[in-house]
């Protein structure tokens, strides 16, 4: 064999190798998809990834998520709302199903979570938001840290 062909297969090896390896950020985890539909998730550090049967399906971040709410109107019609919702990811491998759609899964749960508060004080909304919410979201995998809603 030829020093060239022998260097070549070094380092076409070597890159290999290297593109095995994944460097998960930490407050991040990282799901993966195997080819036949098995799912696993790593979180922070280095990792070996299998590039042709494994792929990275969703990049979660755990910590410091917002959904932007725009306008909600409640379900009594009692006027609408704007806010925001803060939340984190304690289960990433729950959480994976909903990460995509947590802004419409929020929004669809506040409209009658929101009826007949208008009148209420808005620290107390808020309070009482939260623990719904978080009634409503937690077998998902996902902890609601603080609403903002207010009355427009």
């Amino acid at each position: 064999m030829s020093p060239m062909f022998v260097l070549t297969l070094i380092g076409a090896a070597t890159a290999a190798a290297l593109a095995c390896v994944r460097r998960i950020p930490e407050g991040h985890a990282y799901t993966l998809r195997r080819i036949g539909g098995h799912m696993r998730t790593i979180g922070a550090g280095t990792h070996i990834v299998v590039p042709v049967v494994e792929r990275v399906a969703h990049k979660i971040r755990l910590l410091g998520n917002i959904v932007e709410l725009g306008k909600v109107e409640s379900a009594l019609s009692d006027g609408a709302y704007t806010g925001q919702v803060f939340f984190q990811v304690i289960d990433a491998e729950r959480a994976d199903a909903v990460i995509d759609d947590v802004g419409e899964l929020v929004r669809s749960c506040l409209p009658s979570l929101l009826a007949g508060s208008a009148n209420e004080d808005g620290t107390a909304r808020n309070q009482r938001l939260k623990a719904d919410l978080n009634r409503q979201l937690r077998d998902r995998g996902l902890l609601i840290t603080r609403v903002q809603v207010t009355h427009l």
